[in-house]
């Protein structure tokens, strides 16, 4: 049907039925003057609000956009300052905006409406004598333009349709590179808190896991090391910077570098305590960040193990078949604002006998029921005891399983870093 019959069909009802042009009328212009409702209340459906100035235009959009079969709603907004308005109350699916509003010049119009709608596409209509300026809009950023005068019904909601579907392409691509570049941080913070162990000559078979939390999905700030000496001692380290996301997962890998830098220097116990404090009152952003770490040295007797606590938690000892809870030594967690001292704890492992570290993510877990209770010390111990019979991969595979069994699923879980070493006993 062409534009100068849909026209006159319009006119001859707006004519000769009253009602109809009342309605009409009232939806136009509006309640108070300001942007009005054009084709009925359906909250459900998108919501296309039409910027424009001539109250015969207006009523022919929605002449046409009836006759498409789109199903959408069509809000009226005489100026920009209704626009703004309009999009300021609710977020429009599509903005249809003429260019030739008498409170705008050139393409400030489309700026304007862009800036207000937030991601919402927007499709300009431009005169007979003005399609110059329909393409500069596209590339001005408007999603299409449409030549007033020669648009038809279907070529209408087409067009819309194509703009609202083509938006969200875009918006689905910029969201999948923003991904992909998160992937790719991830990984590289994965590189750098999650290191392979730097070994040499040592019997010592370690197994290290890593579960990051279910709150972001990306890593946190749980670090963990082990490397062996010139001198046959093998150092470890588990740390966890309190926290969550990129800024402390940055720090972790900050600081878990420069325990290796250190220990491969030659310094070690307290003096490397030190030097990891200065390290992490530099570089954390906020005077309210603290770490918790332990560090230790097995040496080269396979029996002797120095201990280093700065607030973390306990470690397992195994020996034989069994497991138990020990509790060596401990200072303050480095960052606090007090004068801290890290005195060694020594330990004596049985032949093949081993520890296992961890960060408080893997114990600070709620039980089932009332969600108050926590799996805590006596239940992490009670897990290692069931599976004590296993060793490296197996053991820390069994004992990550075995708390996520006695424990709620919890959406608020920390992030979780498993470091175990044990002696391979000699044949």
């Amino acid at each position: 049907m062409g534009l100068l019959v849909r026209v006159c069909r319009a006119v001859v009802r707006a004519l000769s039925v009253d009602r109809r042009r009342d309605d009409s009328r009232s939806a136009l212009s509006g309640k108070g003057g300001g942007a009005g409702m054009i084709g009925g209340d359906q909250p459900a459906l998108p919501l296309v609000l039409l910027v424009e100035d001539d109250h015969q235009d207006a009523f022919i959009v929605r002449e046409l956009l009836e006759d498409s079969g789109l199903a959408v709603r069509l809000e009226w907004a005489r100026s920009l300052d209704d626009a703004r308005r309009a999009l300021a109350r609710e977020r429009a699916q599509c903005v249809l905006l003429d260019l030739g509003l008498p409170d705008a010049r050139d393409l400030s119009a489309l700026a304007v409406v862009r800036e207000a709608s937030g991601d919402a596409p927007v499709v300009v209509l431009t005169g007979l004598a003005e399609e110059q300026a329909g393409l500069a809009a596209v590339t001005a950023g408007a999603q299409d333009y449409l030549v007033k005068g020669r648009v038809e019904a279907e070529w209408l909601g087409r067009t819309l349709r194509y703009a609202m579907q083509r938006k969200q392409a875009e918006q689905a691509a910029v969201a999948l590179h923003a991904e992909r570049i998160r992937a790719e941080e991830n990984a590289r913070l994965e590189r750098g808190l999650l290191p392979r162990p730097l070994l040499q000559q040592m019997p010592i078979e370690v197994a290290t896991r890593y579960r990051a939390s279910r709150v972001s999905g990306t890593l946190g700030g749980d670090f963990f090391d082990v490397v062996e000496g010139d001198d046959k001692v093998v150092h470890a380290v588990i740390g966890d910077v309190c926290g969550h996301g990129p800024d402390e997962a940055a720090l972790g890998v900050c600081l878990r570098i420069a325990w290796r830098t250190l220990v491969l220097s030659g310094v070690t116990g307290t003096d490397l305590l030190r030097q990891l404090e200065r390290i992490l009152r530099a570089e954390r952003g906020g005077d309210e960040t603290f770490v918790t770490m332990s560090t230790l040295a097995l040496e080269p007797d396979q029996r002797t193990v120095r201990v280093w606590r700065a607030g973390h938690p306990g470690l397992l000892v195994h020996s034989g078949s069994g497991v138990t809870w020990a509790e060596p030594g401990q200072g303050p967690a480095l960052g606090l604002p007090i004068e801290a001292e890290w005195d060694p704890a020594e330990l004596e492992l049985p032949a093949g006998g081993g520890l296992t570290l961890f960060t408080d993510g893997l114990f600070e877990r709620r039980l089932p029921g009332d969600g108050r209770r926590m799996l805590g010390e006596e239940g992490l111990l009670a897990v290692a005891r069931e599976h004590a019979h296993l060793s490296g991969e197996a053991f820390v595979d069994a004992l990550l399983a075995g708390t996520e069994r006695a424990t709620a699923p919890d959406a608020s879980a920390d992030d979780v870093a498993v470091v175990h070493l044990r002696w391979r006993e000699e044949p």
